[in-house]
């Protein structure tokens, strides 16, 4: 049985639904999710109760930590979205819905480890790296700027990683190198060799950065993974962004670019 791994929906709602659905149509049953539930969109409410209802698990993603906690370290459109984001769950009513919300954020894990189909070698799931799992960035010029960050993070897994944080897609591997999803082949699919190191950045659901606004999630089987997009209503949640003074609406252009 395949895994549908998400990523980084950041409170866009729109898109979290349009992947369910892609993965309803593939009769996909199990999804993981990689954290960054919230933070910057403009329904977090709705994508912590999509993704607590569809998800077998969840990681904590930094901005999921900055709401839950402090969102150290954030830039200003970034640390107002995590303040806004938090008085949308503050000022839920209905003390017991608003409780079991907080409650799921505090539950996300930092790391999990398990086996792809419960077959085959083991798989390190975590929001970041596998050296900091919640925070530290792995970009894809590391392979050439940062060559000694790419050895340490490879050192640091068994086989395979699964990771979002950067809203990028692409396989990482310990030649090292990286290859976007349209380097490795017609179906996006790239299938793991023998004894080879893998790092997988699934891409973002609600907010890519690879100048593609369509939301991106990876299906992984125990030999292989494939990236996958999927259009939704951009326009719409960036109309929402736009309604909302505390959000900014560079939020929404970086939606509509993909950036």
């Amino acid at each position: 049985m395949p895994t549908a791994v998400i990523s980084d929906m950041h409170g866009n709602a729109e898109a979290l639904r349009a992947v369910l659905a892609d993965i309803d149509s593939r009769k996909i049953e199990r999804i993981v999710c990689l954290g960054d539930i919230i933070g910057y969109g403009p329904e977090p409410l709705e994508c912590v109760d999509l993704v607590a209802e569809r998800c077998a698990w969840s990681l904590m993603g930094n901005h999921d930590f900055g709401v839950l906690y402090e969102p150290t370290n954030f830039n200003m459109a970034a640390a107002a979205a995590a303040y806004w984001t938090r008085e949308q769950f503050d000022r839920v009513e209905d003390i017991s819905l608003r409780e079991k919300r907080y409650r799921f954020l505090g539950s996300l894990r930092v790391r999990v480890v398990e086996k792809a189909d419960g077959s085959g070698p083991p798989v390190l799931a975590v929001h970041g790296s596998p050296r900091r799992p919640i925070n530290e960035y792995i970009f894809p010029n590391d392979v050439i700027g940062a060559t000694d960050k790419i050895e340490q993070i490879m050192a640091a897994i068994d086989h395979i990683a699964v990771v979002g944080h950067t809203h990028v897609p692409g396989v990482f591997t310990s030649e090292p190198d990286f290859y976007p999803p349209e380097e490795i082949g017609a179906d996006k699919t790239y299938v793991f060799r023998e004894g080879e190191k893998a790092v997988i950045n699934v891409g973002s659901v609600g907010q890519p950065r690879d100048h593609d606004p369509r939301a991106s999630y990876a299906i992984l089987h125990p030999d292989r993974v494939q990236f996958v997009r999927v259009q939704y209503d951009v326009e719409k949640t960036a109309a929402m962004i736009r309604a909302i003074p505390e959000l900014t609406d560079w939020l929404a252009e970086r939606l509509i670019e993909g950036r």
